[in-house]
């Protein structure tokens, strides 16, 4: 058994064997710009599996070594690899800037990086793992645009050659020359490598004096004034100033091009992952560097609590408490990760927990009281009675005591509400219960929240908060 089968047969002992076909499958049969940054959402679409079992597998994969892991930090205009790091670690940047674009922008783990997958050279060697030896219109595929831009796999070369005028490779320390027609169009030089733009407003009469151009690539200046120029034969010598190949390429910024760039399609955020079981179980200790504080913009967390814990102590002793509020745990561990989140921590006899989305939260938390039912009945008791609190909002990722974790008023107020939760009770605020898809959730299941406003402490404004019957 070759070293790739070997590895495969461990991984398939702990991921879902249906996903696990169709990543062989991928491996052995697909082209090599398909293994190259793979979306594990799409892949999961385009195979017809589920979500979650699709993440699972990858992590697994990328934690054996049949696959290379890597955080892109996303231009959210024109979904463009702005940075790429093996580690959330090394995404230490305050702002980054897309010169294609001309704006720059502040990173948030749930808009802003994408994770993707890329096949070890140890398991099949691709084009991308030489990135140099990628001809122009494969960098931009493979390398350049991220996993959420929607390239369309056949027609993709006609599509690019529709808004490309022309391009030059220059290794390093080269120079050259583009001697090209220009279109009374608006026009970009553009160089993905160094995220180099020059713009070029062409208008006006048509001319037949050739116009120049001189544009050098060193990494220190992304983004030119837009220059002016008139219909008609430009001449543009190039330098290369770098130590690696620089692609200049010269686009029309027209419908062909727009159009490309507004096909999206979603992706695994690095939000999304933080939040997944699986990867808090693999990657325990490689999510954030100590410093490092990662905005995210939307989070749900959920926050339980067993109540009269300590009263359940004294009445039935430490051994068969013990053994209850393990079980309680193990129900409550096994529920957060279904439903596509994570236990961030226990404290006592309580959870925190994260989610993607409100909706997510909401259901766990519904589960988790029909869960604690179900326990109850199995052990002839009443008396393991469970309270919920759900809050979503933006907040902070850091590491706290060599755990990823998460800081700020969001986390705050959840804890707050959590603590209002009467026993079997599921309290939410307003943006849990006010978002789309747990309006929609609540309709199946004949669930109509009732509202008050509270007062948390440490919290200076009233927060509405909704009792989930």
């Amino acid at each position: 058994m070759s070293e790739a089968q070997d590895r495969f047969a461990t991984l398939r002992q702990s991921v879902d064997g249906h996903v696990l076909d169709a990543i062989e499958r991928l491996v052995a049969e697909g082209e090599d710009h398909q293994l190259c940054r793979i979306n594990a959402l799409a892949f999961a679409a385009r195979c017809g599996l589920d979500e979650e079992k699709t993440i699972a597998a990858f992590l697994h994969a990328a934690h054996i070594g049949l696959f290379d892991m890597a955080w892109n930090v996303l231009c959210p205009g024109c979904g463009g690899v702005l940075d790429t790091n093996a580690t959330l670690k090394t995404v230490q940047k305050e702002e980054y800037v897309c010169s294609l674009c001309a704006s720059a922008y502040s990173p948030t783990l749930d808009e802003m990086v994408d994770v993707t997958f890329t096949v070890s050279p140890r398991l099949r060697r691709i084009a991308a793992h030489n990135p140099d030896d990628l001809p122009p219109t494969e960098y931009f595929r493979q390398l350049y645009w991220g996993s959420g831009v929607d390239v369309p796999e056949d027609g993709y070369h006609e599509l690019v050659d529709d808004f490309v005028v022309d391009h030059v490779e220059l290794a390093p320390g080269e120079k050259g020359v583009l001697a090209i027609q220009l279109p009374p169009e608006f026009v970009i030089v553009f160089e993905p490598v160094t995220h180099s733009a020059q713009f070029i407003d062409v208008k006006g009469e048509p001319t037949r004096d050739r116009q120049t151009l001189a544009l050098s690539y060193d990494r220190q200046h992304a983004h030119n004034q837009t220059l002016k120029m008139r219909p008609g034969p430009l001449r543009i010598a190039l330098e290369n100033r770098t130590d690696t190949r620089v692609l200049p390429t010269v686009f029309i910024a027209g419908n062909t091009l727009h159009d490309l760039l507004a096909r999206r399609r979603a992706f695994l955020t690095a939000k999304r992952l933080l939040s997944n079981q699986t990867f808090r179980d693999l990657y325990r200790t490689d999510t954030l560097d100590v410093d490092q504080r990662l905005k995210i913009t939307s989070l749900t967390f959920l926050f339980t609590d067993l109540r009269g814990s300590t009263e359940l102590y004294e009445r039935v002793g430490d051994l068969v408490a013990f053994d209850l509020v393990r079980a309680h745990f193990q129900v409550l561990h096994e529920i957060v990760a279904s439903e596509a989140g994570a236990v961030v921590k226990t404290i006592g006899d309580a959870v925190m927990a994260t989610f993607p989305t409100p909706d997510r939260a909401v259901a766990a938390a519904i589960r988790m009281r029909e869960a604690m039912l179900d326990l109850n009945s199995r052990n002839s008791r009443e008396d393991l009675l469970l309270k919920i609190g759900v809050h979503e909002g933006p907040c902070i990722a850091v590491t706290l005591n060599e755990r990823q974790d998460y800081f700020g008023q969001t986390v705050n107020i959840a804890s707050r509400v959590q603590g209002l939760a009467t026993a079997q009770s599921i309290f939410a605020t307003g943006s849990v219960v006010g978002d789309s898809r747990t309006v929609d959730l609540l309709k199946r299941k004949a669930l109509t929240p009732s509202s008050q406003n509270v007062s948390l402490r440490g919290i200076e404004r009233e927060v509405q908060v909704f009792a989930i019957p």
